[in-house]
């Protein structure tokens, strides 16, 4: 041992301050539910709340969005406490974060800044931090105005009789406008390997199933429990950021390709929906939709509502969009709870605890049901040395059983129709047309 103590780093001791405009008023279970939804991304930032404090305020202030008593109450909270940073949950503009963090001596962080401060330290692979980024430098391109002094400095031009040149907040706007050029090229490749991979996956015939859901719903234990993957799970907003697919074999050799996503939540910022469009293309390709619900939450039914919002914003809704199937997770918090089979897929609701594996066997019969809507079950006979179909049976289909008889394979298989056409079945042995 070196002899020498290594100190943890402690966490920033914060004030959550959460504004209420009159005329926005919402309800108080629903203020009451944003406020705790807040702490709750402040605590998944790794900060200390030393105080959380909820104020209406009558009219927006254009300087500070609160009144002038009201910044003056938070500024003696500050000084107090001994806070280091005060996160607002409402968006603020440049001037309004600038004369908040003078008014309190401190850093002054609104709701999207929050959520991109813990995209930024969750985020793992290099499709994510790379999205991060971009949403980040997208942000601060609006939040030039600081009291910083070398953003009013000036650089002359070449030569004796250059002009008063550029100031140093353009160089700085040009600089950020140049990394975002860039990390939007390294993200259009990504872009391009995710097509490449879903083509991969279209031409095996692999249907691909997106996992949606409000933050903390439980959609990555659903995934794990499926799948039987690892993928990080904890009782905190947005434990998931990059997107995971896995291969999920059901009873009958069939499979489709499953999709763990982000979680959504209230508000999302633009600049993150943009951003992680890329990773949220997974959901737009797919080729049905679970979306997850915490059937425990007394707030489900507004989260429900941000979810098909954020949907619509992708695109992923109306004609042609993806079918959405309801699932109930938590059913061991909630025991009452009944899952409903209507006529088609989507009007069935399944309650299931991803916890426990109650209700998952319901779940895995539905999504067999559904890759088996127009599949085609072939009895085919093939020639041994025909290894063309035999490797293209693999290929496109399901092979449920195979016998050889003497020089001849027996294969039941079951297929899509557009597959299944591609066999001459007119005679006995039966080869690709």
């Amino acid at each position: 041992m070196s002899g020498e103590w290594e100190l943890a780093e402690e966490p920033d001791r914060v004030i959550s301050v959460h504004p209420e405009l009159v005329s926005r008023r919402l309800g108080e279970q629903l203020w009451k539910a944003r406020a705790e939804e807040f702490d709750l991304l402040v605590g998944a930032a790794a900060c200390e709340i030393v105080a959380s404090q909820r104020l209406s305020v009558r009219k927006a202030a254009a300087a500070t969005l609160l009144g002038q008593g009201q910044v003056e109450e938070i500024a003696r909270q500050v000084e107090i406490l001994e806070a280091d940073v005060v996160f607002v949950d409402h968006p603020l503009s440049p001037v309004q974060q600038r004369n908040l963090e003078t008014a309190w001596n401190a850093k002054v962080v609104d709701r999207t800044g929050l959520i991109l401060e813990i995209f930024a330290a969750r985020a793992r692979t290099r499709e994510g931090v790379l999205q991060v980024e971009l949403a980040s430098l997208n942000y601060q391109l609006g939040r030039l105005v600081r009291s910083w002094t070398h953003l009013e400095r000036q650089r002359g031009g070449f030569g004796f009789m250059g002009g008063p040149g550029e100031r140093q907040i353009e160089l700085d706007r040009r600089m950020i406008r140049n990394s975002i050029g860039a990390l939007e090229r390294d993200l259009a490749k990504v872009k391009r390997m995710r097509a490449t991979q879903r083509s991969g996956r279209q031409r095996k015939d692999i249907p691909t199933v997106a996992l949606v859901g409000y933050t903390n719903a439980g959609k990555s234990t659903l995934f794990n429990r499926l799948t039987t993957s690892d993928v990080f799970v904890a009782n905190q907003l947005f434990a998931t950021l990059d997107p995971t697919l896995r291969l999920l074999e059901l009873p009958g050799g069939l499979r489709l390709m499953l999709s763990d996503t982000v979680g959504f939540v209230q508000e999302l910022p633009h600049e993150l929906v943009d951003a992680f469009r890329a990773t949220l293309e997974e959901v737009i390709e797919a080729d049905l939709i679970l979306h997850v619900r915490d059937a425990s939450d007394p707030m489900q039914a507004e989260h429900a509502k941000v979810v098909h919002d954020t949907l619509q914003q992708l695109g992923v809704v109306g004609d042609g969009a993806p079918q959405v199937v309801e699932i109930l997770n938590k059913k061991d918090r909630v025991p009452e709870l009944a899952s409903f089979h209507g006529e088609g897929i989507t009007t069935s609701r399944l309650a299931i605890s991803a916890l426990t594996g109650e209700g998952l066997d319901e779940l895995t019969d539905l999504l067999g049901s559904w890759l088996q809507r127009d599949m085609h079950e072939l009895h085919l006979r093939l020639a041994i040395s025909d290894g063309r179909s035999l490797a293209y049976c693999h290929a496109h289909g399901s092979i449920l059983s195979s016998r050889a008889d003497d020089d001849v394979l027996d294969l039941v298989v079951r297929m899509g129709p557009a597959d299944a056409s591609r066999f001459n079945i007119e005679s006995d042995v039966h080869f690709l047309n």
